[in-house]
């Protein structure tokens, strides 16, 4: 354990050395923020620091398939609209030539929310203690992620702290649009495919039932479908709560097992190599990975530390250790591209551009180009998977629907044969 000074807490950390490796360890401070500024005195850059009094707690409650009562707690951190949204006016004002204290005095101000309030409170009482904006950022980890840190902290070296602010909050906003693309665009499909399922199982538990008794009474011999038909409702009508409850436990399971390292690894492998949900995925990560890099490039960031701050915003275990393995590349004087390419988990645009940026010494605008390349390819891959999936699910809702008619009327129609006889 490391103590910078008499202190009654202890922290764990994790922070980011400059040449891109990523150290943890824990320090005895008075406050999270002297524990973060303990941190940056050391050359880091501090990605989080927590209290360490809560390992037990987190032990227990390892066994949850989210690793801790997310929905039982609080948020303290602010949003990722509401911090694009400050990063936006922040940049706004000290463009047009405003300190620092009176832009965040104004933000203050203007809060929306007593948690709004709270944090930039928080920051501004840091910044006139002395430090720095990007070590008052790094106290509040819930709220700014360790690559806005990162930019920060560049743009802080630099001197280009307003233009950095715009350029993040640029990438911030198409991150958002992004995502918001492809949540928009699987809605209807989802909402049809719940209509479709839902209209099945209404009339294999409600409506076929009632014709059960006039089946009975008259003796008529069903055919083989509507016989299953028959069973598939009573089946489903006796023991349709259970599925369900069988199926939430089954996805418990899955997720406690996605949780360990071997299985998550395999299963992101997999996602990858799917026939279409695979490609898109693809482009999805390497957008944001190529506008995360070219960002930090394009505002000063080193390319080991901007690798170690891009690996946090990848979220697949597959193309992380690519990630990793193009850094050791990296490290020891190797070409970027090339172990990236070597990986196959990158679209070979990626690659191109890649390799291109590096050969002509511009690797952080071309990697900027390559996401405006990838995030067009996710939007029409996104319009070209809904354009297929709408009328497919409305086929084979049809196609469902009229089998159960269909083996109705054959059931009707032997009852007019009984009758006619």
């Amino acid at each position: 354990m490391i103590q910078p000074s008499s202190a009654s807490h202890t922290f764990r950390f994790s922070a980011l050395t400059p040449d891109g490796q990523t150290i943890r360890g824990t320090v005895s401070a008075a406050s999270e923020a002297e524990a973060v500024a303990w941190i940056r005195r050391q050359g880091n850059l501090p990605l989080r620091a927590e209290p360490g009094g809560m390992g037990g707690i987190r032990f227990l409650l390892g066994w949850l398939p989210s690793g801790n009562l997310r929905f039982a707690s609080r948020r303290h951190g602010l949003r990722r609209t509401e911090v694009t949204h400050l990063t936006r006016e922040l940049s706004v004002m000290l463009a047009a030539g405003q300190d620092l204290d009176r832009a965040m005095r104004f933000l203050v101000e203007t809060a929306s929310g007593a948690r709004m309030r709270t944090v930039l409170e928080r920051i501004r009482v840091a910044l006139r203690d002395g430090r720095s904006l990007h070590v008052a950022l790094a106290s509040c980890p819930d709220s700014f992620p360790p690559l806005y840190v990162g930019l920060v902290r560049a743009a802080e070296a630099g001197g280009s702290l307003p233009a950095t602010l715009e350029h993040l909050a640029g990438m911030m906003e198409r991150e958002r649009a992004l995502v918001a693309t492809i949540q928009s665009a699987m809605i209807y499909p989802a909402l049809l495919s719940v209509a479709a399922v839902g209209s099945v199982v209404l009339l294999l538990t409600q409506v076929l039932p009632q014709f059960v008794p006039l089946f009975m009474e008259n003796g008529a011999m069903l055919p083989p479908s509507t016989r299953l038909l028959i069973g598939v409702g009573h089946w489903l009508g006796q023991y349709g709560g259970l599925m369900l409850f069988g199926l939430f436990l089954i996805g418990i399971g899955v997720r406690w097992i996605l949780r360990q390292p071997a299985p998550r690894l395999r299963a992101d492998r997999l996602w990858l190599h799917l026939p279409v949900i695979g490609v898109l995925l693809r482009e999805t990560i390497a957008a944001r990975f190529t506008r995360t890099l070219g960002t930090l490039l394009t505002n000063g960031v080193p390319l080991l530390a901007a690798l170690g701050i891009v690996r946090d915003v990848i979220g697949n275990r597959a193309v992380l250790g690519a990630v990793d393995q193009a850094t050791d590349t990296a490290r020891s004087g190797g070409v970027l591209s090339r172990s990236l390419g070597a990986s196959g988990l990158f679209p070979s645009r990626t690659i191109h551009l890649l390799r291109l940026g590096e050969d002509t010494a511009q690797l952080g605008p071309l990697a900027l180009r390559a996401a405006g390349i990838h995030e067009e390819q996710v939007r029409l891959r996104v319009q070209r998977l809904v354009a297929l999936l709408v009328p497919l699910i409305t086929i084979i809702m049809g196609a469902m629907i009229a089998g159960i008619v269909s083996s109705l009327m054959l059931a009707m129609l032997g009852l007019n044969d009984l009758a006619q006889h």
